[in-house]
């Protein structure tokens, strides 16, 4: 799978991100590593940051699209 439909869903789930970055970590298109920094993880542990990031992509970890996900979340100051 390409970034492209990862990061639209990404960016459904986070119109106020003020970072956002989906890297194919392995050039085979099922292990990524997304960063997102968005004012909605304020005051959120970093596992509820992880579990929204999560919820966003249910459907390509769903169907078996993404094998493996490493996530970077920040709140803005």
């Amino acid at each position: 799978m390409a970034t492209a439909p990862l990061e639209t869903l990404l960016q459904g789930a986070f119109p106020d991100a003020t970072e956002l970055v989906v890297e194919d970590r392995t050039g085979g298109g099922d292990h990524f590593q997304v960063t997102v920094t968005s004012p909605r993880f304020n005051g959120l542990s970093l596992l509820d940051q992880h579990r929204l990031v999560n919820e966003a992509l249910a459907d390509p970890f769903a169907d078996g699209t993404i094998h493996e996900l490493r996530i970077r979340t920040r709140g803005t100051q």
